[in-house]
């Protein structure tokens, strides 16, 4: 059976996207993002899903820093559409709600129904374990901001759907394995994602991406980030369309290892349906 490792407690977002990306594959909680990292290594999943950036939230805090040294290759990419629900335990009542509870982040993107319902906003370490709690108080008093699934998974009744206040609210994953084994460069529709340095020189930046613009590779994510406290050099992220054999995209990369170092591919892999 297939196994999809994800950080957070089962119900998680995270959880949502590996059973939605593949229905038949089991999913495996980890506590941390270098757990589920750590269980693709060890062979306990075939592969892991790390979300990499929100589209209300932006880029996801630690993961740049995990994925370079990680040994393992981005071999796929997932949108979810972020849909939270406002989850109570059975025979609660919208008006009997004086507390609801979420990760911080999931807080900020439902101030609409907070305000409207004039309650107090508690926060937890993570959506799932908002609901696994609210469960477990059993409080008519209390209520969660989570997935339908945490619903599913600890009981809990969907008071209201899609309480978040942008329609957009959609997450990103790279899907990561322990092997690639990369489409033939004339597929259509590819993605590839790497990391480099610049030199600290003036100008680097621009020079080193010089050549996508030039051989007209088209740059759909720069993530720049310190590494090891240096305020003297910027590691990015970049994702790319196209395969680094075709003609453009290897001009490209040849350019940008003249300008700088340590150049990178963490992987090349299909475009998600959901970018078309």
């Amino acid at each position: 059976m297939r196994v999809i490792a994800f950080q957070g407690l089962p119900g998680a977002y995270s959880d949502l996207a590996c059973r939605t990306a593949d229905p038949e594959a089991l999913t495996l909680p980890c506590p941390t993002f270098e757990a589920a990292l750590d269980a693709v290594r060890e062979g306990r999943a075939a592969r892991a899903m790390m979300p990499c950036e929100n589209s209300l939230a932006g880029r996801v805090p630690d993961l740049h820093r995990l994925l370079p040294g990680s040994g393992l290759a981005i071999v796929g990419e997932h949108f979810q559409r972020i849909e939270h629900c406002l989850l109570a335990p059975r025979g609660a009542t919208i008006g009997g709600i004086r507390r609801v509870h979420s990760h911080a982040v999931a807080l900020g993107q439902v101030r609409r129904i907070l305000a409207e319902l004039d309650v107090a906003a508690v926060t937890e370490a993570d959506t799932a374990g908002a609901a696994q709690l609210v469960a477990r108080w059993n409080r008519p008093e209390d209520a969660a901001i989570a997935s339908s699934l945490a619903a599913e998974i600890y009981g809990l009744e969907i008071l209201r759907h899609n309480v978040e206040d942008a329609a957009h609210n959609t997450t990103r994953f790279y899907i990561m394995a322990r092997h690639q084994a990369p489409p033939p460069a004339d597929t259509a529709r590819l993605m590839t994602t790497f990391v480099f340095r610049v030199r600290n020189v003036p100008a680097a930046l621009y020079k080193a991406l010089g050549g996508f613009a030039t051989n007209g590779v088209n740059l759909t994510r720069l993530e720049s980030y310190m590494v090891n406290g240096d305020f003297t050099a910027t590691q990015f992220l970049c994702d790319v369309e196209g395969h680094p054999a075709e003609k453009s995209l290897t001009l490209a990369l040849e350019e940008l290892r003249f300008f700088s170092h340590e150049v990178t591919v963490l992987g090349t892999y299909a475009q998600a349906r959901k970018r078309g």
